[in-house]
């Protein structure tokens, strides 16, 4: 085997259809775009969504649904991760600043306590919000619960 013997295999290559290069490529005229309408114009660009005419989907189904501008998102913490960080790293008060140094929680986040697992350790807990719950177990604890 040599270099200048060395050949694709057979059916791997082909040529490019040379479009609008006159009547004796085959692809002149109308240059395979058929005649008149909008696909035949230059510029044409497919909406998102088109049907050729027919009613769209996003237009035969009927809204529902709806967003209140006025919710509230708070990020969940439970009461048993406040035991294991407060196991972890010794805690005696937990807040924003301890939940963010242990990745719990984002700058922007609000914090809400909830309820689930148990709290054994004392702790001064501040957040946006609690449950009943969660407010009644730490204050069960020997506790506070402080809103912000």
């Amino acid at each position: 085997m040599k270099l200048h013997t060395l050949k694709p295999a057979a059916g791997s290559t082909h040529h490019d259809r040379r479009i609008g290069r006159g009547p004796g490529s085959g692809m002149g005229g109308t240059s395979t775009r058929g005649h008149k309408g909008a696909k035949a114009r230059s510029g044409y660009h497919k909406k998102i969504g088109f049907e050729g005419g027919q009613m769209p989907l996003q237009r035969r189904l009927p809204k529902f649904g709806f967003k209140n501008i006025n919710r509230v998102e708070y990020k969940a913490i439970n009461l048993d991760v406040l035991q294991a960080l407060a196991d972890a790293r010794g805690y005696e008060a937990i807040g924003r600043e301890q939940l963010i140094d242990a990745g719990l929680i984002s700058k922007k986040h609000l914090v809400k306590i909830l309820g689930n697992g148990e709290l054994k350790a004392k702790l001064d807990v501040t957040a946006n919000a609690f449950s009943k719950s969660a407010e009644a177990a730490i204050v069960a604890a020997g506790g506070t619960a402080t809103k912000i």
